[in-house]
């Protein structure tokens, strides 16, 4: 994969997604590679656009000579369990652009956008070394929030009429996004929705010195209108990062979460072993008869 093998990258992120018995050999070997690509998530409500809008980045970021690689998240299949979108249509003109690599992966059941396996195939990607890692998030509504935890900088997609701006609060996005982006913004509404967006921010805003305030944008992504202002205010979230030392504090957070999430899967794997000592039927059993309480049963499988 270092050489340049996208069969061999394509391979690895199999093994992660799949959970092969040498992840951890492979994450030792990717660790000191990782830590240079730009992660930038897209999230938003169904029909905004994302798949469009993150083609047309790639096209941007290509123009600008940098690589680009694609995890895209998709519903699982409920036949096969595979990315449901997997042929990824709207991005088959880079296909035969050794700077580009776009990789489907199947949520299979996750919630919040993502994938379980997707902050490990994140850090494979960055180990490729590409330049820019673009995630793009299944669109799930008002769970769509986890994408925050990953990415450096999250845009947040939205379209005229789909909803007022008390909607835009209650989807829960207006406070993961690091900006946000009006697409479709040649249909009738678009104007008052990048309004309402301002107002929405300007609300939530502190006005603490020094405080990022979210710029709202507005694009046509098929028309590939409005992109550059897109990757402009990309720069300039990723600037002020860099000037109040915020990215290292995400990269950390980051890393603590995966830390986390790792630590609680192998705790499950303990008490599911067909020979623990110590199983969760059981001791869920004896909390429900009363002959144990729940604090001493969580004590009893960390033990």
């Amino acid at each position: 994969m270092r050489d340049g093998s996208r069969r061999a990258l394509a391979r690895l992120l199999t093994c992660v997604e799949n959970g092969h018995p040498k992840l951890e050999e492979i994450g030792a070997a990717i660790a000191p590679h990782t830590g240079e690509a730009q992660i930038i998530g897209l999230t938003g409500p169904p029909g905004v656009g994302k798949s469009t809008s993150t083609n047309a980045l790639v096209e941007a970021y290509r123009k600008d000579g940098k690589t680009v690689a694609v995890l895209a998240v998709d519903p699982s299949s409920p036949f096969s369990g595979g990315a449901l979108l997997g042929d990824r249509i709207r991005m088959v003109g880079h296909s035969g652009d050794e700077g580009v690599f776009v990789r489907s992966m199947a949520t299979r059941g996750h919630l919040g956008g993502l994938a379980a396996a997707a902050p490990a195939a994140l850090r494979v990607l960055d180990a490729a070394g590409f330049d820019i890692v673009l995630v793009e998030t299944v669109g799930v509504g008002q769970s769509e929030v986890h994408i925050a935890g990953l990415a450096d900088t999250t845009i947040v997609l939205l379209a005229p009429g789909a909803g007022d701006s008390i909607q835009a609060a209650k989807a829960g996005v207006l406070e993961v996004g690091d900006l946000f982006v009006v697409n479709k913004a040649d249909r009738d509404g678009a104007p008052a929705t990048v309004r309402d967006l301002r107002h929405m921010i300007s609300l939530g805003m502190s006005g603490e010195p020094g405080e990022w305030r979210p710029e709202v944008v507005s694009t046509v992504a098929e028309k590939a209108q409005g992109v550059e202002d897109v990757v402009a205010a990309v720069e300039a979230h990723r600037a002020w990062m860099l000037e109040h030392d915020e990215l290292s504090v995400r990269r950390r957070r980051r890393a603590a979460g995966e830390i986390e999430e790792l630590a609680v899967r192998r705790l499950r794997e303990r008490w599911e072993r067909p020979n623990a000592e110590v199983k969760l039927d059981d001791l869920a059993e004896a909390v429900a008869r009363g002959v144990l309480d729940p604090y001493a049963a969580a004590q009893a499988v960390a033990g």
